[in-house]
């Protein structure tokens, strides 16, 4: 059985009639690592795995929105002064971004003249009439030395104020980098919450028998390919930092976590322990992580430091525990377990050791991931035949069910606990989707001819 229906299957059956947790399919991860593996041919009598410093991949990711929230902001960005002059300009980038998000609405700037490049030129009047709240504008100058100045003003056509006023001198290659810059200080003056659109994302695709980590920024472009592979790749996972990337290889015809950075392209084995090694998970200090090992005959949760050594075993339980997800004050885990009888999610207290159980709607509760914002989490439910994402708030215990498709998992929350990030079915392939933590801004996201699937949403830049 493939996806998160394979845990299902093992866990529904009584205790007795199981067979040895080592042959069990361990969570939904563990169980497409297993499919995976029996799918996937190697190709060469030799180890298959090719390692890569910023290769670009081929495949760039499209996002298209198909859903936005019920009120949106109206927002005017007018095109920076001299912006003309560069093939690859500034507003373009900011205007797609705050779009994409689904809780702006661009206002057309066209037949304004003459157009404002500074505050105090915004003429609030023109402006209001066109139904902006805000309006942004700016100007682009070349320096001496290649460099280009980059300045914008936000304007509140309300409040007759500017809202924000910055500016940056970067090179052109920093273009792009500069407009997710800019919006993310406008979503945030706009809306409170951090913006997200200068992360970046990890995810894998498969193309035959061949599989891809690759990093992209958030809105897809810029995708460069980090591993390649003959044999499945699964479980990418950020450090805090975002200059690091855990993952699980199947190289060696078992799972084997690996520690990979970004900077340099070297790669270090974090676990290859007897058995399966797989489901890695930061803590927010960076110095350990949560891996789930078979080595001691069923699938435990162990603490283990970020070089290898000091492997501590977590939790002790007849039962499948996996899927460990830190909160974000580091003093909890979250996982997924059976030892009740059916897949629930459990929160362990890292200190006390108390263990409390976490869901008790349903009979199939997995793949949990805690918010950044520390409310609550979010994860895999089974509601007859489908698989979706819902989030539980830890004060209310209330549940709200965010998707609605066949076949939706592998969340990953984005680091201001607006979005989250996740794989889907379409069309007989895997697709990624994001959905907001309310349910109302959707969007899907493609990688042209490949299964994409695995998103892991990166950390706020330092």
């Amino acid at each position: 059985m493939n996806g998160p229906g394979a845990l299902a299957g093992c866990c529904a059956r009584p205790r007795s009639q199981r067979p040895p947790a080592r042959r069990i399919f361990l969570g939904n991860r563990l169980a497409r690592l297993a499919d995976l593996a029996r799918l996937a041919r190697p190709l060469l009598p030799l180890l298959a795995l090719a390692l890569f410093f910023a290769a670009p991949a081929r495949a760039q990711l499209s996002i298209e929105i198909v859903g936005g929230a019920g009120t949106t902001i109206p927002i005017a960005i007018v095109p920076f002064d001299n912006e003309s002059s560069y093939p690859l300009g500034i507003t373009g980038v900011v205007g797609a971004d705050l779009a994409r998000s689904g809780l702006f609405r661009l206002v057309d700037y066209a037949g304004i003249t003459p157009r404002p490049t500074r505050a105090d030129e915004v003429k609030v009047g023109d402006w209001r009439a066109r139904g902006a709240d805000v309006v942004v504008v700016g100007a682009m100058r070349a320096l001496g030395d290649g460099r280009v100045d980059v300045r914008f003003s936000l304007v509140d056509t309300g409040r007759q104020a500017e809202l924000a006023a910055m500016s940056y001198v970067v090179t052109r290659e920093q273009f792009r980098a500069t407009a997710h810059k800019i919006a993310d200080v406008i979503y945030e003056k706009l809306t409170g919450d951090p913006g997200v659109f200068s992360t970046r994302i990890a995810y894998i695709t498969r193309q035959g028998t061949r599989f891809q980590l690759i990093v992209a920024e958030a809105d897809g472009f810029n995708p460069q390919t980090v591993v390649t592979s003959n044999e499945p790749l699964l479980s990418p996972a950020w450090s805090p930092d975002g200059n690091r990337l855990a993952y699980v290889s199947l190289e060696n015809k078992k799972p084997i976590v690996y520690i990979q950075s970004l900077a340099t392209g070297a790669r270090t084995v974090l676990a290859n322990f007897r058995g399966s090694n797989s489901a890695p998970a930061w803590a927010p200090d960076g110095r350990r992580l949560a891996v789930t090992l078979t080595k001691d005959g069923g699938s435990q949760i162990f603490l283990i430091n970020a070089d290898g050594s000091g492997v501590q075993r977590l939790l002790t339980s007849p039962g499948i525990d996996t899927e460990a997800s830190f909160t974000p004050d580091g003093q909890s885990l979250l996982f997924t377990s059976d030892r009740g009888g059916t897949p629930q999610i459990y929160r362990l207290n890292l200190g006390s050791k108390a263990v409390e159980r976490l869901t008790f709607d349903g009979s199939y509760n997995v793949s949990p991931r805690a918010t950044p914002d520390g409310k609550g989490f979010v994860f895999v439910r089974r509601d007859g035949g489908r698989f979706n994402l819902a989030i539980q708030d830890y004060a209310t215990r209330q549940v709200q069910v965010l998707t609605s498709g066949s076949l939706d998992e592998s969340p990953s929350v984005s680091p201001n606990s607006r979005l989250i990030l996740y794989a889907a079915a379409e069309g007989g392939r895997g697709i990624l989707a994001a959905v907001s933590s309310d349910g109302r801004v959707k969007q899907r996201v493609v990688a042209p001819a490949a299964d994409i699937r695995e998103p892991a949403w990166g950390p706020l830049p330092r």
